[in-house]
């Protein structure tokens, strides 16, 4: 029995040794309980657009980026934005970021996008990011961000949904200590890694009937959504206020870090039918404008057709290229000098 216990204590010493050196608990990429579920992803998915069938690996790295491991040292530019960004259940190719960088390796252009959406993410899950998640990886110092806002800036912060997706950690302090050690476990890396590889998740994706959705469809483009005689709710106030408020303390991180921002407004499945989005986009070129800071007003340039959008807010594979031509040079000229 002696002799058991013995062996015991060595083994679980080992581990704990083995732990201390090879895991991150006293290293630059120590996430503590931060980015909880957000890391180490790969699931096998299948999703159907447009009576399509694709069937691909939905990826977040070890920095819980969207895709394939990387040196954070060489990102230069990152795009962040709630799930119209992150694409959930689209193939990476065909996400609005990854036409971006098929357009750029097209072109011969050496500049890639890296993809930092997360879905319900808000503008204030991003304030949240550049203080939680970004500060944790080791040398990752981008010149620019690239912001795709408007839909997820039309609630207010009381909103309980709003909390839950852009504060990433949990409240429980078992389930905080839960986090911390798988986010920076050396075992927990390996399990995941090796589970990842041989066992993927098997999802699949959730979509509406688009039949139903383009019932009696009116796209409202910007020149029609002008001419709206519009009542200005106390909600709607409300929530410019707090736009605002929330882009001054951005603006205030970004300057400190030295990375330059490049706005890009939204559309909704019917244009600008929705008003609080209209109103919200207003705020943000009324905002960029005052502070000097590049904008791409895709509400204004662009005009989304049936089959564009597989839900009210998320973009089919068709629609998600059509959103990157129409930004594409815009951006190309934003980064010219990058």
């Amino acid at each position: 029995m002696k002799i058991i216990n013995y062996n015991l204590i060595i083994f679980f010493t080992l581990i704990l040794f083995g732990e201390i050196a090879l895991g991150y608990w006293f290293t630059n990429d120590n996430f503590g309980i931060h980015m909880r579920d957000q890391r180490n992803i790969n699931w096998k998915t299948v999703s159907n657009f447009n009576n399509k069938e694709y069937n691909f690996y939905y990826k977040r790295n070890f920095y819980g980026f969207r895709g394939e491991e990387f040196d954070p040292g060489q990102v230069k530019i990152i795009f962040q934005g709630g799930s119209t960004t992150n694409q959930r259940f689209t193939p990476e190719e065909f996400t609005i970021v990854g036409r971006l960088n098929e357009k750029f390796t097209k072109d011969q252009i050496n500049i890639k996008i890296f993809n930092a959406g997360r879905d319900g993410k808000s503008l204030r899950g991003i304030i949240y990011d550049f203080n939680y998640w970004f500060t944790k990886i080791n040398n990752l110092k981008p010149k620019y961000a690239i912001f795709y806002l408007g839909i997820n800036e039309t609630t207010l912060a009381r909103d309980l949904d709003e909390k839950i997706f852009d504060i990433h950690y949990q409240e429980k302090k078992f389930d905080k200590f839960k986090d911390y050690l798988k986010n920076n476990s050396f075992i927990y890396s390996k399990y995941k890694a090796v589970s990842n590889k041989y066992f993927p998740k098997e999802t699949k994706g959730y979509f509406i009937n688009s039949e139903k959705l383009y019932e009696n469809f009116k796209y409202i483009d910007y020149n029609e959504a002008k001419k709206i005689d519009r009542k200005i709710s106390i909600n709607d106030k409300e929530i410019l206020i707090q736009l605002e408020q929330r882009l001054v303390v951005l603006k205030k991180i970004l300057d400190e870090r030295k990375i330059k921002p490049v706005i890009i407004t939204q559309v909704e499945f019917d244009g600008l039918n929705n008003q609080r989005l209209f109103l919200v986009n207003e705020k943000l070129k009324e905002f960029s404008n005052k502070n000097n800071i590049p904008i791409i007003k895709l509400d204004e340039i662009i005009k989304m057709e049936i089959n564009d959008f597989y839900d009210s807010v998320h973009t089919t594979p068709e629609g998600s290229s059509k959103i990157a031509d129409k930004i594409y040079l815009h951006l190309r000229k934003i980064l010219a000098n990058q």
